[in-house]
């Protein structure tokens, strides 16, 4: 999908075979997630995850997702299916879907389909909370993935923000991850700064209370950072 697959494939499997590896990681220890670029014909998709374990080179794929609802409806359906066959042969360990809508959800579910996906990774944040979405995901035991949580930087200085961070004595970063946390949701922070990376992790010393997780909410603005495809015939 993003072309990087072997490199990556390859990074993990050296460091699971250098002295850093310290804890006596295994490739089972290793969640590795990647994605169907675009959707087509049951050939196509299937050829394409085959293709990914290959680059990766490491004997499998944990979650494979497909990365958009687009092509449209007998292409959807024909790439889930070819997920579907990768999982059965081993390919990949779990599948789900990502920038899907509700009716895209329910399109799929429709189908009666042997797997049903355990994921859907969608831009979520305080200020686009895409409740209804998010409610569905979690109503039919959906994973909501929220990418972007950090609102690519764009809103760590709002008022609200910057107060409730003051309040919990955290960044605003650590703050807009917990919040994800406490809506039940995987969030997926992004740094380039090891110290940052390693802050956004630390977030199990604070709650924020209720009365903050409401107000939070009332940001919403649909702020759409990248894409917004959930709507995609």
């Amino acid at each position: 999908m993003y072309r990087n697959e072997k490199e990556v494939g390859s990074t993990i499997l050296k460091y699971l075979s250098s002295q850093g590896s310290t804890s006596g990681l295994k490739r089972e220890d290793i969640h590795y997630t990647t994605k169907l670029a675009s959707n087509g014909s049951y050939d196509a998709a299937r050829a394409s995850i085959k293709q990914s374990v290959e680059q990766c080179g490491l004997g499998y794929i944990d979650l494979l997702l497909l990365h958009s609802p687009y092509g449209g409806k007998a292409a959807r359906l024909a790439s889930w299916k070819a997920v579907e066959d990768a999982i059965t042969d081993g390919e990949v360990r779990t599948g789900g879907v990502s920038n899907f809508g509700i009716k895209h959800l329910e399109e799929l579910l429709a189908s009666q389909p042997r797997v049903v996906p355990a994921v859907n990774q969608i831009e979520v944040h305080p200020f686009n909370t895409r409740t209804e979405l998010a409610t569905f995901c979690q109503k039919h035991d959906i994973v909501v993935e929220a990418y972007a949580p950090l609102v690519r930087a764009l809103r760590m200085k709002h008022p609200v923000i910057s107060s409730l961070s003051d309040k919990y004595s955290c960044t605003p970063a650590q703050l807009l991850v917990r919040w994800s946390l406490q809506h039940g949701y995987v969030p997926l922070p992004k740094s380039v700064t090891r110290t940052r990376i390693v802050a956004n992790g630390e977030v199990s010393g604070f709650k924020i209370e209720s009365a903050d997780m409401e107000q939070m909410d009332g940001l919403d603005e649909y702020l759409v950072t990248d894409w917004d495809p959930v709507d995609a015939d």
